[in-house]
């Protein structure tokens, strides 16, 4: 006869949908009763897709029914709504719980060197080509690259208020730790200090009167990309990948991440997805190919854009002035970029 235990290791091959974690380990087997070759197994989720209880319900049921002397599997699905980014209870919070700003944007990766700062730079400059009014911090205070690629060094100054008073540079208003420090200054900060610092970058920031601001983030879910996730009423994130597998890997811990605080994914934008050569016109996938479609697909997520290889982009950015700032019609990535602009602005506007 089946036993609990079995029961339970066979739950533990559930994965949550668009997570690597079981449904076991997340807490979400809240009771199993075995009575001869009858299982019940009590389910309780919060979530509004319903395509996440239908496919725990179809693995778990596979699952079960494999388990010797099982006749009769039964699961109880406890489905119920999950909390609002900016809700607590029955207490509304502002959508934005940063003064100047209607909505913000976290653009993210699991990993260094997919150039998320590139993509986050870029973004900006297109969302404020459609009219918007438009914020950048950086929020990688270790690595900070924002003040480079906009071309500029001035210091920021405090206002009255005793605020700081973002840089204005190609119609977004930045901040990042590279305008406070010399090139060849290391941060060496802890934790605890680092979140202090990103607070204050967001909180006591003379933002005005943004339509949206972006935060470029570390690379990786450590204590500042916590930090905001929990304290930040994002209206949504952007994942930034490339094709290979290596990329991906954590590109879904970033994911997660968001996910597990109800943060909205608007989508996966795919960075250096091939590369055409100038001497042939053949397109080549120098870091394989479709995996950021393929990894959209599995999460549910809109793949926003596929960003070429193109020697423009890091020159541009080398220069202080972002590929988008290029006409769209002869660069295959300030194109992109201002595609998925128009995508955001139509979500969230």
């Amino acid at each position: 006869m089946p036993t609990e235990s079995d029961i339970r290791a066979a739950l533990a091959t559930v994965r949550y949908p668009g997570f690597s974690r079981d449904i076991l380990s997340f807490g979400l087997v809240k009771a199993i009763a075995v009575d001869g070759g009858k299982v019940t197994v009590d389910i309780s989720l919060a979530t509004r897709d319903p395509n996440v209880p239908r496919l725990i319900h179809e693995q778990a049921m596979d699952a079960i029914r494999q388990i010797p002397g099982v006749t009769e599997p039964r699961l109880n699905f406890d489905i119920k709504e999950p909390p609002n980014p900016g809700q607590s209870g029955s207490d509304k919070l502002p959508k934005s719980s940063i003064p100047g700003v209607k909505k913000i944007i976290a653009v993210a990766s699991g990993k260094g060197g997919v150039g998320k700062s590139t993509v986050a730079s870029n973004l900006a400059v297109a969302l404020a080509n459609t009219g918007a009014r438009v914020g950048l911090c950086d929020c990688d205070l270790y690595g900070p690259s924002i003040a480079l690629m906009f071309g500029s060094n001035e210091r920021p100054y405090q206002n009255e208020e005793q605020q700081i008073v973002p840089i204005q540079r190609h119609g977004v208003q930045l901040i990042s730790m590279g305008f406070l420090l010399d090139d060849d200054s290391p941060v060496i900060v802890r934790g605890p200090v680092a979140t202090r610092y990103t607070q204050q970058f967001l909180r006591q920031c003379a933002w005005d009167d943004l339509d949206y601001l972006i935060l470029d983030l570390p690379p990786g879910t450590g204590d500042i990309q916590l930090t905001i996730v929990q304290t930040v009423a994002l209206d949504g994130a952007v994942i930034v990948t490339t094709p290979q597998e290596v990329a991906l890997i954590d590109a879904r811990k970033a994911c997660s991440m968001f996910q597990k605080v109800n943060v909205p994914i608007l989508g996966i934008l795919e960075n250096m997805s091939y590369f055409i050569c100038p001497s042939d016109g053949q397109s080549y996938a120098i870091f394989g190919k479709g995996g950021g479609e393929h990894e959209a697909k599995r999460l549910g997520v809109p793949l926003l854009g596929q960003v070429p290889i193109e020697m423009n982009v890091r020159e541009a950015g080398d220069e202080g002035h972002p590929i988008a700032l290029e006409d769209p019609t002869k660069s295959t990535a300030s194109r992109v970029f201002h595609e998925v602009a128009v995508k955001l602005n139509s979500v969230l506007g």
